[in-house]
């Protein structure tokens, strides 16, 4: 007989009693803020973060019984399980061993019965040395010229955390080299591209693990285009980061060198592979990408062995399935006050929403749609501040993150406006927001009545160092497969993106039928794919409708 639904389980149960007693008006937050040594017992501090949760719409006995949760849910081991290399990816029959790619441990790390570590350090190795000669010009492209421009070619997961990253540790970055990104299959990407860089001294990094990515695909063929239409070699021009055997890593297909990736890691999880590694040690040099692995396995380490009412990223995992599945909230906002931050909430977004926006459990039964995950979105502040605030603070409310950080990447920039600087400035605003959403404020006019009681976390970090930044990376990775595991759902398969793929694989074989004839009729068609087609191959339906 199969165990019962996460939601039929008798702490499940005890949650929803205690999330009606947080309709009642003494438990508003700005009551709540009043509790002796609230910031104390809500709040965590742990590999390199500083966690604050005492503005969310929490008290001890609610807190009791998430952790209550989490043992019944038995996280942690299912977490260890995770990192020991067993089948985790149960519907597709894999580890999910993105963490063994940053551990520095001589203690081997098995899948399928075989120790993953010395291929990993090889891979690292090869790495740390093509980027040291990439970097100090040992390695040119076709006509003799050193690289300065690096061209990522890939989609989802082979570059939103890459570009996370690279944004982040910016100033860290080596500026005889630009990076780009090529994701988009839209033409537009190309053009922006292709128009930035200098063909001869361009270096293009193709990234996909099947290497048959239609959008891959399409611009990888349009990039060794380009390079032929200059006079260009594209076999000195292109590196691929790809699995061993594919398309991408084929003899006949010669490239400056191929980095392998592996079956037991997924896209959203694979920066800290050479997914990331080879762009990042490009552009940052390796030894900034190995302090990111270090963070990041600082960060493994304690969501491995902290208990729960000490694991930072379990925690925030509770408090998001708390927010979602009892109190209702149904989207979640990063807002990091640090511009380098700015990629963070496409990553997380794409990572969070790709590994729980699922309607099944792990052993096929159905579950209610709403039940899990919730829309990810962010933006800088004190950007959001003047693009979505308003409905933050008056409108339909959502839990954030606010990220701040104590010591800025620049310091040397100290004029005064106001009488403080620029970055006193920024925590004005960081400190402000989460205590202006937590009480709120009266007032006689209705328009300006702010009802409180919305909640948000503080996450802390000391300054923007790849270390600090390879930790913030693992928290919301570890957050992220933490909630998944409440829910018994798997976070590390994706089948939700395939039904448009395979729609888009028969429209394109309508469009090559009619590439190939222009007689080619799309009647045969649904009424409404038809119309289309017919507008973006002769225009005139487009007219017709745009004039009827």
């Amino acid at each position: 007989m199969p165990s019962p639904l996460f939601s039929e389980t008798p702490i499940w149960k005890k949650l929803a009693q205690q999330a009606q007693r947080f309709s009642l008006p003494k438990m508003h937050l700005k009551h709540l803020l009043r509790q002796e040594r609230r910031l104390e017992t809500f709040s965590l501090n742990g590999a390199g973060l500083f966690y604050d949760f005492s503005r969310q719409r929490i008290d001890g006995e609610a807190l009791g019984h998430l952790i209550e949760l989490a043992e019944a849910r038995d996280l942690r081991a299912q977490f260890r399980a995770m990192m020991a290399g067993e089948k985790v990816n149960v519907t597709e029959g894999r580890a999910a061993l993105h963490t063994a790619c940053r551990s520095f441990s001589d203690a081997p790390v098995r899948a399928d019965g075989k120790d993953v570590m010395p291929a990993i350090r090889d891979v690292r190795e090869k790495i740390r040395a093509f980027a040291e000669k990439i970097r100090g010009g040992a390695i040119t492209g076709s006509t003799g010229k050193p690289f300065r421009h690096i061209v990522v070619v890939g989609i989802g997961g082979s570059y939103l955390g890459a570009q996370f990253i690279s944004e982040a540790l910016c100033a860290f970055a080596d500026r005889k080299l630009a990076l780009h990104y090529l994701a988009n299959v839209d033409i537009h990407n190309f053009g922006h591209v292709a128009s930035r860089i200098d063909p001869e001294t361009t270096l293009w990094v193709m990234i996909s693990k099947s290497y048959t990515t239609a959008e891959t695909l399409a611009n990888t063929k349009q990039a060794y285009a380009f390079m032929e239409e200059k006079g260009l070699d594209p076999s000195k021009h292109v590196v691929t980061v790809t699995s061993e055997g594919s398309p991408g890593d084929d003899p006949s297909n010669p490239v400056i060198d191929a980095f392998h990736m592996f079956n037991f890691i997924g896209g959203r999880y694979s920066v800290t592979s050479a997914v990331g590694g080879v762009p990042l040690s490009l552009y940052l040099g390796y030894e900034r990408f190995e302090e990111l692995l270090r963070g990041a396995e600082e960060m493994d380490q304690h969501a491995l062995t902290a208990p729960p009412e000490k694991n930072l990223p379990l925690m925030a995992a509770l408090i998001s399935v708390w927010n979602n599945n009892f109190l209702g909230y149904e989207a979640h906002a990063i807002i990091p006050y640090a511009e380098p931050l700015c990629k963070l909430a496409p990553h997380v977004q794409q990572l969070y929403m790709e590994s729980c926006g699922k309607s099944v459990t792990k052993d096929g039964r159905p579950l209610d749609g709403k039940q899990t995950g919730v829309i990810i979105f962010g933006e800088p502040g004190t950007n959001a501040q003047h693009s979505f605030f308003q409905l933050a603070h008056q409108g339909r409310p959502f839990p954030i993150d606010f990220i701040g950080v104590i010591r800025p990447q620049y310091e040397q920039y100290r004029s005064e406006s106001k009488g403080v600087t620029n970055h006193q400035e920024l925590w004005a605003n960081f400190l402000s927001q989460p205590m202006a959403l937590a009480i709120g404020k009266d007032d006689e006019n209705p328009a300006k009545v702010f009802s409180g009681n919305r909640p948000s976390s503080t996450i802390l970090l000391e300054d923007l160092s790849p270390r600090n930044v390879g930790r913030l990376l693992a928290f919301y990775e570890h957050r992220t497969v933490f909630e998944a595991f409440i829910w018994d759902i798997n976070p590390f398969d994706q089948f939700g993106v395939e039904l448009g793929k395979v729609m888009a694989s028969d429209i394109r074989s309508e469009m090559v039928a009619k590439n190939g004839d222009e007689k080619h009729s799309f009647q045969g068609m649904d009424k409404i794919n038809e119309f289309y087609l017919e507008a973006l191959f002769s225009g005139e339906k487009w007219q017709v409708m745009r004039e009827g």
